[in-house]
């Protein structure tokens, strides 16, 4: 028999655990630890009826099968299986988060309704939301809804962990673990033992009876996931959903996948019929790019297995008080301070008194170093009035000598380039000597430094 556990505090912030009070937390929090009477989770398990969860075995890792399509299900979503890494993974357990009205209940009513029509049973269960309202958003999103969606109000861990023993569920849909609670606690729910308790119980739910969960999570002010940090740990798959709510464009990456790559990207339009995918990304970004400009300049990424162009804007105005401010939407700030040193150096300007804005149109923040070189010729574009080719765009990573160096997949991006109509590509030399025999339609123009740059694109 179990000896019974003593009181601990636990803060809030982290979910570090402590025998005794105190007033600042390791990880920088004061006043974040709450007094709490966890349970054993051993015993807890040992209590319970499992004689029907399938029990694990080990096997050889030799005859394991490394094609593991046919463990994947078929969300119908082609953006949402390209996150996945290929599709739902069976017995996987994926947070997804995102800020509110951003369209996380919406994605995952669509795909359980998709996997419902597969036959399989679906348990979406909400803690949020009355049965009449999820219904209300299904008749809204789904043209026709699957005999097999089954929904759920319920908030209680143990309550449903029957239901879906009862039913005999083959994918589980949690909205949100926030809002679940177990009745061996009695802290209340969205807790830090609360939520830790029922994420390691829809982990083991999930893994005993090969059944993939989908839980929903809120984020903090800050945009960073609300709750402890081991639910992040627990899961199999990260989720974020981003996007401006007055726009329509919603982006979805993963910041973790056991089963797929981090740095794939789905994009989404929302609409009145809900999330509908949005195939050809590049003209997507630069759709309302028709004529020359300044201050604004085409530069290609690649983000997980496909290239896409965006546009770079640039803004910089005159501050006679002496506090220059640096404002950046989708770039690092201090990755443009560093730009901004750069340019001056070599350029021999002077941008102290100067506000800059930059921005990334469509909300995206590009991963890499991809924009460097188009984010300097933006900038020096509105600071010296002007214009830049529409059909020109420019990609390489700049260096703190001012050298304009090599980025990957620079082929890839090219090809895109050319196929959305792109006439001049600024690029560094090393890639132009490598793919001026297999580029055509294209002019490329190869620079070695910054300074070799800027005298070609605007002299």
């Amino acid at each position: 028999m179990a000896k019974k556990c003593k009181t601990v505090f636990v803060c809030q912030e982290c979910g570090y655990e402590s025998s005794k009070w105190q007033g600042r937390c390791s990880c920088g929090a004061w006043n974040s630890f709450v007094e709490e009477k966890p349970i054993d989770f051993i015993d807890d398990v040992r209590s319970r009826n499992t004689d029907n969860i399938t029990r694990v075995k080990s096997v050889k890792l030799k005859e394991i099968k490394t094609d593991d399509r046919q463990d994947r299900i078929d969300t119908k979503i082609g953006e949402f299986n390209r996150v996945l890494g290929g599709g739902v993974v069976r017995g996987s357990l994926t947070l997804i988060s995102g800020e509110p009205g951003i369209g996380k209940s919406t994605i995952i009513m669509q795909s359980s309704n998709n996997i419902a029509k597969q036959g399989l049973k679906v348990l979406y269960v909400s803690g949020e939301e009355s049965a009449n309202q999820l219904k209300m958003r299904a008749s809204r999103i789904c043209s026709e809804i699957s005999d097999n969606l089954m929904v759920m109000a319920e908030t209680n861990i143990e309550n449903i962990f029957d239901v879906i023993k009862e039913i005999k569920a083959d994918f589980l849909i949690v909205d949100s673990i926030q809002t679940l609670y177990s009745s061996g606690l009695d802290s209340a729910p969205g807790s830090v033992s609360q939520v830790r308790h029922c994420g390691n119980e829809l982990m083991r739910i999930g893994k005993a009876y090969n059944i993939p969960i989908f839980i929903v999570a809120h984020v903090t002010k800050s945009g960073e996931l609300a709750g402890p940090k081991i639910v992040e740990h627990l899961v199999d798959c990260v989720l974020y959903f981003s996007g401006e709510r007055n726009h329509e464009l919603r982006i979805l990456r993963a910041y973790k996948n056991r089963f797929g790559t981090t740095s794939e990207i789905g994009a989404f339009e929302m609409d009145e019929s809900g999330l509908v995918e949005i195939e050809n990304l590049s003209q997507a970004f630069i759709s309302d790019r028709d004529c020359d400009t300044e201050g604004a300049i085409l530069t290609g990424v690649y983000e997980g297995s496909r290239p896409m162009l965006l546009e770079v804007q640039a803004l910089t105005a005159s501050n006679k008080a002496g506090f220059a401010r640096r404002t950046a939407i989708g770039v690092d700030v201090s990755r443009l301070n560093m730009l901004l040193a750069v340019l001056e150096r070599k350029m021999d300007i002077t941008l102290s008194y100067e506000d800059v804005y930059v921005n990334i149109v469509g909300g995206i923040k590009p991963e890499g170093t991809y924009i460097d070189l188009a984010l300097i010729f933006a900038i020096y574009s509105s600071y010296r009035n002007k214009k830049i080719d529409s059909k020109t765009i420019a990609i390489g990573e700049v260096g703190l000598t001012g050298e304009v160096r090599n980025v990957p997949n620079t082929d890839k991006i090219i090809k895109e380039a050319s196929r959305m109509g792109v006439k001049n590509i600024v690029l560094p030399n090393i890639s132009v000597k490598k793919l001026k025999d297999n580029i055509k339609g294209v002019n490329l123009i190869g620079v070695s430094d910054l300074r070799q740059a800027i005298d070609i694109l605007f002299n």
